[in-house]
């Protein structure tokens, strides 16, 4: 009896000893994640970055705590790091098998390859549907027989709410593909890629463009130049003139001939001209005729469907979203979650309905969040650190894991990521969103460290001097690889 006795007293006085140290560590724990890794601290410094315009969230996966939470609540603008919201939700609510479906239907009578009728196009809002993609299209009509086309063509952009859109709002680029906006037909993201060649024997530049439409001319006044290449594209000097129906572009200044061949995209039409005149030069080219015009409408009830064609699955869209950070599909993406989750047509609203919606059922809840489009090409989207880095403790317990993460680039292997960390112990360790704007840097996503243990992290920068904050990002990451290395722990208990 008094043996259990002293067992009970033992017992009693143990729990009371662990009691009092722990409530002496937790403190000391807490104080540790609100302070900067040296590297790090020193790293934002060196960028005239102050610590109040920067946040840091890093959480072991399993953890009940994370090792480091520094400004991690501020609302922020992330850039492109908001994709991730946009990527996730779309790949638990349509499924990494999801395909848009673009169709041509005709709305005449159709005999011996002749349509007494219109061409319908009828978009879904595929985010990637390529100039491969959309001569397959054409040439699936021209495998059924039609040759002739006697009515106009008819896009059908319905499933996206009209609205205008300002390419020039957001940094007066115009011709800046990125500011493309969104359309339920976006064919080659209205694009004309730009191939400059120099030609050393005539002392010339050629300019070839693809594809090539008739509705814009190119006005080559580039001189070759000999001499490094540096940046080529700043020494272009354009001019882009024209109307809503034809468009010229004026290349002046120099090239130097050491710059070898490269190339640039522009984005010089409205919607509807683009996809009229690469239609039109496709068709040609396939031995069809066509002498109509184009203009916005639906098919009847007695249209028929002549051909479609299927985007990628979702997976591959997302993995190119996020390993190139494109805005315009991701534009499209957003919009393509509000039409399915709350009925066509989609609209800015409806999307950031269904996501916060989504949001509620996994118990998570960001007030501070803004969403415009979706894609983090945008001055007011916001969120914070930890709510990111929520999203992303989240994303690993999903079933779709898997896919979400192979979507973001890989440190000094691929993406955005490709040229970073090249020589650092962390290259190929993991797997980071960037985001980059003017006064804003950010990075998030999931990386082993030494150990082989799995963490999340997120930093965002919102600072005048936001292009210097590389060195403190990757210093970060270096930090929490080489933490491992050396053997440390995680700051809080599982």
């Amino acid at each position: 009896m008094k043996d259990k006795r002293k067992a009970g007293v033992y017992r009693g006085v143990l729990t009371a000893i662990v009691a009092a140290l722990l409530a002496a560590w937790l403190p000391r724990a807490h104080a540790q994640a609100e302070m900067l890794p040296a590297p790090v601290a020193w790293a934002l410094s060196q960028s005239e970055i102050p610590e109040n315009a920067a946040a840091f969230y890093v959480h072991e996966i399993g953890a009940q705590r994370p090792l480091l939470a520094v400004g991690a609540t501020r609302p922020m603008n992330p850039a492109s790091s908001i994709k991730l919201v946009t990527a996730y939700a779309a790949l638990e609510l349509l499924g990494p098998a999801f395909q848009w479906v673009t169709e041509a239907q005709a709305t005449g009578a159709l005999s011996d390859g002749v349509l007494e009728g219109d061409l319908v196009l009828k978009g879904r809002g595929d985010p990637k549907l390529t100039l491969e993609n959309f001569w397959l299209l054409l040439r699936g009509l021209r495998g059924r027989g039609l040759r002739e086309i006697r009515g106009d063509l008819v896009l059908d952009r319905s499933y996206f709410a009209a609205t205008e859109h300002d390419p020039s709002r957001f940094d007066e680029q115009p011709t800046r593909p990125y500011n493309t906006g969104p359309d339920a037909l976006l064919v080659n993201f209205k694009a004309v890629r730009l191939s400059f060649m120099p030609d050393h024997e005539a002392r010339l530049v050629r300019i070839v463009a693809e594809p090539a439409l008739p509705q814009v001319q190119i006005v080559n006044r580039l001189r070759l130049t000999n001499g490094p290449c540096g940046d080529w594209v700043n020494r272009l000097k354009v001019d882009a003139q024209g109307g809503s129906a034809a468009t010229r572009l004026t290349f002046s200044g120099r090239y130097a001939a050491s710059c070898g061949e490269r190339a640039r995209s522009y984005s010089v039409l409205p919607h509807a001209h683009y996809v009229l005149g690469l239609f039109r030069e496709l068709w040609r080219e396939l031995g069809g005729t066509f002498t109509g015009t184009v203009r916005d409408g639906a098919a009847g009830p007695d249209a028929r469907v002549l051909a479609a064609i299927e985007s990628s699955p979702l997976a591959q869209v997302v993995r190119d979203m996020n390993k190139f950070s494109n805005n315009v599909m991701a534009r499209q993406l957003y919009l393509t979650l509000g039409a399915e989750g709350a009925g066509e047509p989609a609209t800015l609203e409806k999307a950031d309905r269904v996501i916060r919606d989504w949001l509620a059922t996994k118990g998570l809840s960001f007030p501070e969040m803004v969403l415009e489009n979706g894609s983090g090409l945008s001055r007011v989207e916001r969120i914070s650190a930890q709510h990111l880095g929520q999203l992303l403790l989240a994303s690993f317990r999903s079933p779709v894991m898997p896919e979400f993460i192979a979507s973001l680039p890989l440190a000094a292997m691929d993406g955005t990521m490709k040229k970073r960390l090249a020589d650092a112990d962390v290259a190929g360790q993991a797997h980071i969103k960037t985001g980059s704007l003017t006064g804003v840097r950010s990075i998030a996503g999931f990386m082993l460290d030494a150990q082989g243990r799995r963490w999340v992290v997120v930093s965002i920068v919102n600072h005048s001097n936001a292009a210097n904050a590389q060195g403190a990002q990757d210093a970060l990451l270096s930090w929490l690889y080489q933490r491992g290395a050396d053997g440390g722990c995680c700051a809080a208990p599982r």
